[in-house]
């Protein structure tokens, strides 16, 4: 294990400000604290209890907790997704039971992430061992509005000197394949921009000081940001690290490749810097662009210690300097922050800004191994309502070198999280978009547990399929009704109509809980499909694809042609490989006819976990 890795394993959970040693924090959230929901229900089926509520205003989201007795201790359901374990929104499918062993549930109200009201009356539920069958109605003849499509305004990606880089790793050249990868996220998945750490750090030789004066050299930054335009992306600025000779303590680093997370011994320093570097960009991609497609975010999870050796007060700090330099380019110029980890500081930041008056453009934060939650409420308490809300890292893991990255629950996680954004979150970005990717260290084999969207040599994970089939989707959305056996809480479905009558219904199984990320057959579902509002007597072919353990899997394809201790493919296992990186078909093409009253009943497996995509043409 590398220095750093083991030193980011020591203290990612460490706060900043001196949390964990006791010292007090400079940051409280102003959040007021809300009553535990109405109506909770616990309904049990086959492996699964699903919780229901009724919604609270003024919720960010809702933690559930669960006892073993009626009136033992309640503990929040862990769901292993190792960050926030609250979700934005009812119902809650938990699978963390033991078949045949009730359980009591309550839930409670975040006002915050960090402000969790009283629970809520308990109910309870015993899982059984008998999974029934789940129904899926889509009403082809009804509208639900426009598809939102959040995964299209921004993707994550290695600091982008990283791009152009001739290195190679497994033998592939890092810099062509990170370029391809982001290629593909432009053609395929409709990608808008691309977010990366460290467009400051001493690599791109940006800052550094002469007998003691600033030099400002932006050729670096030149090269990497003409190379993000030329393949159709613009970039998310996100300032920072600290270079070196900025740095009050330069020794204060992070990654593999040394970032420095010190604040500025110099404000004013800092100041021309960001000044300097924005006038830059607008001078060299001209203004009109930059206003309408560039975006300014301040530093990268500051809450965290790893991230910033400086107090949450020195924080603020930076936000209120770093925007008035972005600003006094030109007002127009979009900033914001916090970057926050594990949804922090949101509340803090509407605060501080409402204090000084400092501009906020978008709310930006993360979160791993849940959807993310839903600030609206916080935003309209500041009055900022339709303030964009960017989720600039999201993932299902933040833990490097996890197998779960590499599996099928991560692709259908991402399409629970991407459904659950949609027409409340403007940007759900996904860390990151390949495994060429270096925080803490290069890939050591082909399937690492890396966090990209595709592997080292360019082969599509299953979460590039999620994506992929989200893509896919027609832009009119169509009334969807799921009951059964989990059906709206383990199973789940979106379906669209194209302009030439054509159906496409996407649906998936899954829980959060990683416990059961590699498969559970109890949890396996029976979906009755029955799609209504079609042409009475009409035909139309219907084809089936999707992913599950056996199709579009490349964990799957690999396994079975790698030796035990084979960390990447020859020659020939690569051909082989590109050779399986598609989308499988499920079944084969068959022809359908409409009844009398314009339905097409089809009878479709769900495993758990996997994703199928339905489409019926006419004609």
């Amino acid at each position: 294990m590398t220095d750093a890795r083991a030193d980011w394993e020591q203290r990612i959970g460490i706060r900043s400000g001196g949390v964990d040693d006791g010292a007090p924090r400079e940051l409280t959230s102003n959040a007021p604290r809300l009553g535990g929901p109405a109506g909770v229900t616990a309904t049990a089926g086959g492996g699964q209890v699903t919780v229901d509520w009724q919604p609270v205003p003024g919720a960010v989201g809702y933690q559930v907790h669960v006892a073993d007795t009626a009136d033992g201790p309640l503990t929040p359901v862990d769901h292993h997704g190792m960050d926030v374990k609250s979700v934005p929104h009812p119902p809650y499918v938990d699978t963390t039971g033991t078949v045949g062993q009730q359980r009591w549930y309550a839930v409670s109200t975040l006002s915050d992430v960090v402000v969790e009201g009283e629970p809520s009356q308990r109910v309870s539920a015993t899982p059984g061992d008998a999974a029934g069958p789940v129904t899926l109605a889509v009403d082809a003849g009804g509208d639900a509005g426009r598809l939102a499509r959040p995964w299209r305004p921004m993707i994550g990606s290695e600091h982008l000197s990283h791009t152009i880089s001739t290195d190679t790793t497994g033998g592939r050249v890092i810099g062509e394949e990170l370029t391809s990868a982001l290629t593909a996220a432009v053609t395929e998945l409709g990608v808008k921009t691309v977010r990366a750490h460290g467009i400051l750090c001493d690599d791109l030789t940006v800052y550094t000081e002469v007998d003691g004066e600033p030099v400002h050299d932006f050729t670096g930054v030149d090269k990497v940001y003409d190379h993000i335009r030329s393949l159709g992306l613009y970039p998310v600025v996100e300032i920072s690290f600290m270079p070196h000779d900025l740095a009050s303590d330069p020794g204060k680093t992070v990654f593999d490749y040394g970032a420095i997370v010190s604040p500025p011994k110099d404000w004013q320093r800092w100041y021309d810097l960001v000044h300097d570097l924005t006038a830059h960009v607008v001078e060299r991609y001209g203004i009109d662009e930059v206003v309408e497609h560039w975006s300014f975010e301040v530093w990268n999870e500051a809450n965290l210690e790893v991230f910033w050796s400086g107090t949450p007060g020195e924080y603020m700090k930076m936000y209120d300097v770093t925007v008035a330099a972005v600003r006094a380019v030109d007002d127009r110029l979009v900033v914001g922050g916090p970057s926050s980890a594990a949804a922090g500081w949101v509340e803090e930041l509407l605060a501080h800004v409402d204090r000084t008056g400092s501009p906020l453009d978008f709310v930006s934060t993360h979160t791993y191994g849940s959807p993310p939650l839903d600030f609206r409420p916080q935003l309209e308490r500041y009055g900022r309502a339709g303030t964009p809300i960017w989720w600039t890292e999201w993932g299902v893991t933040p833990k490097h070198f996890n197998e779960v990255s590499d599996a099928v629950f991560s692709g259908v996680f991402l399409l629970r999280g991407m459904a659950s954004a949609m027409d409340r979150i403007e940007a759900l970005s996904y860390w990151v978009v390949s495994d060429h990717f270096e925080e803490l260290g290069r890939p050591p084999a082909l399937l690492h547990g890396g966090f990209g969207l595709r592997t080292v040599g360019e082969l599509r994970k299953p979460r590039w399929w999620a994506l992929a089939l989200l893509e896919r989707l027609h832009d009119r959305r169509l009334p969807v009704a799921l009951g059964g056996d989990g059906g709206g809480s383990l199973v789940e479905a979106i379906a669209t109509r194209g302009d030439a009558g054509e159906v496409s219904v996407l649906a998936w199984n899954m829980t959060l809980d990683q416990s059961k990320a590699a498969g559970e057959a109890g949890l396996d579902r029976t979906v009755a499909l029955r799609v209504d509002g079609l042409t009475a007597g009409a035909t139309y072919t219907l084809t089936r694809e999707g992913v599950d353990a056996d199709h579009s899997n490349v964990a799957a394809t690999w396994a079975a042609l790698k030796e035990d201790d084979q960390a990447w493919p020859t020659e020939e296992q690569w051909e082989t490989l590109r050779k399986a990186d598609r989308l499988e078909e499920l079944a084969a093409p068959v022809e359908v006819t409409a009844d009398k009253q314009g339905t097409v009943t089809v009878e479709v497996t769900l495993r758990m976990p996997s994703m199928h995509f339905l489409h019926l043409a006419p004609g």
